[in-house]
């Protein structure tokens, strides 16, 4: 079926496509009742909403990519307002989130401050996870006042040197009487079969003088398959990234119909936390004994929230320790 028929599209999915005639593969994503669940177990201002809108769409992007079973993890600290963001991807689907924030820093920075102004500055790391520490990777590059697409722009460009260009949006719909969150993006990149078509051409000369020949004859150019990707890509509204009326598959049709998009399955992507009981107590096991001593609180129980999912676990101390003491023995 054509990208052109396909135009009942889904919210809660990564679309990727290939543009063979330009080199370039991507994947388009949508976020609707799973990010509006993430959000709502934490009632965040507006402004944080948006932000971690942004930050889990970008994940969902780049965390539908892995082929194993594993987690990739985005997460900032950084000076701003929201000095934290972070956002797991469970592979194959499995997607959750929550921010750490100061409610007057962001009050004060207005009704609707860029991402950028409140995340301030300082890191975002990017990690895959295939669940030991032999095959785990982590990038991380600067946050100087940015958003999450400058960030996966800086990236691909320094750590993977791979041409990529993304776009992030969110946004609010009414719907079922009450206020609802959605988030879009798109990512393309430039794979040729060629690696030197790919030689990026806007990385920095270092120490040349800005007029030396070197910085403009001696550079590589970019390639015209690339320039022609980009300039349809910079063609997208940000309404059309989470318009409902708008899917993903009919945004692609309508960016690349005359060089042929091809869209492959939809990836499902679910709002699901990891945490359990069992993942509590194997927390638990971390603690020395006077730590998980001074945990108790005045009713005599010990009191754990999930950040992500705010669920609240209550634990009696006595369980506790048995759990800690079997554990050797468990493994």
């Amino acid at each position: 079926m054509s990208a052109e028929d396909r135009l009942e599209g889904q919210d809660d999915v990564v679309l990727p496509f290939a543009v063979e005639a330009l080199d370039v593969r991507g994947r388009a994503v949508r976020l609707g009742a799973a990010l509006d669940a993430m959000l709502a177990r934490h009632a965040y201002p507006d402004a944080v909403s948006r932000v971690v809108g942004e930050a889990a769409a970008l994940t969902a992007l780049l965390g539908a990519s892995l082929k194993f079973e594993g987690r990739f993890q985005l997460q900032t600290k950084t000076d701003g307002p929201v000095d934290m963001v972070v956002v797991d991807f469970d592979a194959p689907d499995r997607l959750r989130a929550y921010a750490r924030f100061d409610a007057a820093r962001v009050e004060a920075a207005g009704a609707r401050p860029r991402t950028g102004e409140l995340l301030g500055t300082g890191i975002l790391a990017m990690t895959i996870d295939q669940g030991s520490s032999a095959s785990r990777y982590q990038g991380v590059v600067s946050l100087e006042g940015g958003g999450f697409d400058e960030a996966a722009h800086q990236y691909f460009r320094q750590s993977e040197q791979i041409p990529t260009v993304v776009r992030l949006a969110v946004a609010e719909e009414f719907a079922g009487g009450r206020r609802r969150f959605r988030a879009g993006g798109l990512l393309i990149q430039f794979l040729p079969s060629s690696p030197d078509r790919a030689r990026a051409a806007d990385l920095p000369p270092g120490d040349i003088p800005a007029d030396h020949p070197a910085t403009s004859a001696e550079a590589p150019g970019e390639d015209d398959a690339w320039r022609e990707a980009k300039a349809l890509v910079e063609t997208v509204e940000d309404h059309e990234l989470v318009d409902p009326a708008v899917s993903s598959e009919r945004l692609l049709y309508r960016l690349f119909h005359e060089r042929g998009v091809r869209v492959f399955d939809p990836q499902p992507v679910r709002e699901v936390c990891r945490c359990s009981r069992d993942r509590i107590f194997a927390m638990m096991r971390n603690f020395s004994a006077q730590d998980r001593h001074d945990m108790v609180g005045e009713d005599g129980r010990i009191g754990v929230t999930c950040e992500f999912c705010s669920r609240h676990y209550d634990l009696d101390p006595a369980e506790v320790e048995a759990e800690v003491e079997a554990a050797p023995e468990a493994g």
